[in-house]
């Protein structure tokens, strides 16, 4: 988080050396020289090939540790300015850290797209067998980042400048442009040569707020006779999120991307919050990538797991309250910080519930909370309520003298550092996240250990938990005996 901090504090010191030149704004000199410089009074589409590093945003394994890296082995962002479209696909594999375990990497291909104000991906279903087609999935939470991705090149930075009023001023010899793109903010900044070194903006992120995005160009050199950075660094939320050496660029070729038809019907489908009562007073919360559960206490509820983002917090909390009326929900377990599992914690601080969590994610959800969260304020953003925290270390007991819900820690696991598991004694049920995400039923075998799987295992015979079933915040109910299978086939 010290490097969301600094950022931050760079940002505002930018924003506020924007003071208006006269000279710059009366004719946009710098600006229409970078213009025709970059040959982006020539440019319709663009496409950039290289390869590099990319880095997951949001999955740091500890609070304040950068977000884990990827071999990319190959990169292509194909961009139709005219129609504000774009597809960025890569083939790459997670960096295996010498004192992490992790699972053998498997080599990814996402193949992304965003058309005006609809993002989709192109992907096998969630939880579905390796040998099923992809098929086209709506991405609404994407829309924002993908289309910075486009006004944040060099090219389209300055097409956007000279459609949106830009202000220019200087900043020693170089010429700070700023303009606002619908609710995001813009900044970059022009060498003398014309060259656009370095392009700002900020999204809005369910966990940081108004997070910050920088990207460095730098070693401009001619492709194929247009102008364009070889080496381009993207931070994000105080982190790297990529690094690509540029080794192709084409100009004006064919990039459209037709929104499919599915997605066109319902680019952002509703949340939806399906219920199976596991046993009394204890909820299974499905109906999307991520689960929740209910557990309803003598006069009170807890609820395990805020994912997502508000939207998915909202609709589980309407849940809850059709479920178990007539009580209030009073804490929220949070399994650990990665974003798809906490996004939507800063809902139930709003409705002045506890969050109980490992005593290491404390500081940091601290400190992300106050960040601004101005672009789409939330109900927290309205409210400014102060968070309640109950912290823990290794385990951590609720027991309303009815029903008791343990919590501990996952020791030793690659995946996270500050990292629970759930489990109700009385019910011999176990819950838990990303440790064991039971694999499709009729999926091919392992081929290797899984050492998250491995090491939740070896934590269940470590605090003796006598586990008959376990519902994973991924996936579907499986008894113990899935994942001792899933081992064990796994070591054969």
């Amino acid at each position: 988080m010290q490097g969301i901090k600094t950022f931050y504090r760079f940002s505002l010191l930018a924003l506020s050396t924007l003071t208006l030149s006269s000279a710059f704004a009366a004719d946009g000199s710098a600006l229409e020289k970078a213009y025709k410089t970059l040959g982006a009074d020539k440019l319709a589409t663009l496409e950039i090939s290289g390869a590099g590093t990319w880095y997951q945003f949001g999955q740091s394994p500890a609070p304040d540790t950068p977000w884990p890296a990827f071999n990319v082995s190959s990169y292509t962002a194909t961009i139709n300015f005219d129609t504000e479209t774009a597809r960025v696909i890569q083939t790459r594999k997670q960096v295996i850290e010498a004192n992490r375990a992790r699972p053998v990497p498997v080599e990814q291909k996402p193949d992304q797209y965003v058309s005006g104000a609809i993002a989709w991906n192109i992907a096998i279903p969630q939880g579905a067998p390796p040998t099923t087609a992809p098929v086209a999935q709506p991405q609404a939470a994407a829309v924002e980042e993908r289309q910075a991705e486009i006004w944040t090149t060099p090219q389209g930075f300055l097409k956007a400048a000279q459609k949106n009023h830009a202000v220019l001023s200087k900043e020693g010899k170089n010429t700070l442009v700023e303009f606002t793109l619908k609710k995001n903010k813009y900044s970059g900044l022009i060498n003398e040569s014309g060259q656009v070194e370095r392009v700002q903006t900020w999204i809005d992120n369910p966990v940081l707020g108004d997070t910050p995005i920088q990207i460095a160009y730098t070693n401009y050199k001619d492709f194929n006779g247009i102008s364009f950075p070889s080496r381009i660094v993207k931070i994000q939320g105080g982190s790297p999120v990529l690094d690509i050496a540029v080794a192709s660029v084409k100009t004006n070729v064919a990039a459209d991307f037709p929104v499919p038809e599915a997605v066109k019907k319902d680019p952002k489908p509703a949340v939806i919050v399906t219920s199976t009562e596991l046993a009394p007073g204890v909820f299974y919360l499905q109906g999307g990538s991520h689960n929740s559960l209910a557990i309803e206490q003598k006069d009170h509820i807890v609820v395990v797991e805020a994912p997502q983002h508000e939207d998915r917090s909202v609709a589980v909390i309407a849940k809850v309250k059709e479920l178990i009326p007539n009580k209030k929900i009073t804490h929220v377990i949070n399994s650990h910080q990665h974003f798809d599992h906490s996004g939507g914690l800063r809902t139930y601080v709003d409705a002045g519930v506890t969050v109980v969590t490992h005593e290491a994610n404390k500081k940091f959800y601290e400190t992300a909370w106050k960040q601004p969260h101005s672009i789409n304020p939330d109900n927290l953003a309205k409210s400014k309520k102060a968070p309640k925290f109950q912290t823990f270390s290794d385990k951590l007991v609720l027991n309303d003298g009815q029903r008791a819900i343990e919590i501990h820690q996952i020791q030793g696991s690659g995946h996270n550092d500050a990292f629970a598991l759930i489990y109700l004694p009385a019910e011999k049920i176990l819950i838990e996240a990303d440790a064991f995400t039971p694999p499709a039923p009729n999926a091919p075998a392992q081929t290797s250990v899984n050492p998250f799987a491995a090491n939740l295992y070896d934590n269940i015979k470590r605090l003796n938990l006598d586990v008959e079933k376990i519902a994973p915040l991924h996936g579907r109910l499986v008894p113990l005996d899935d994942l001792r299978a899933f081992i064990t086939v796994a070591n054969n």
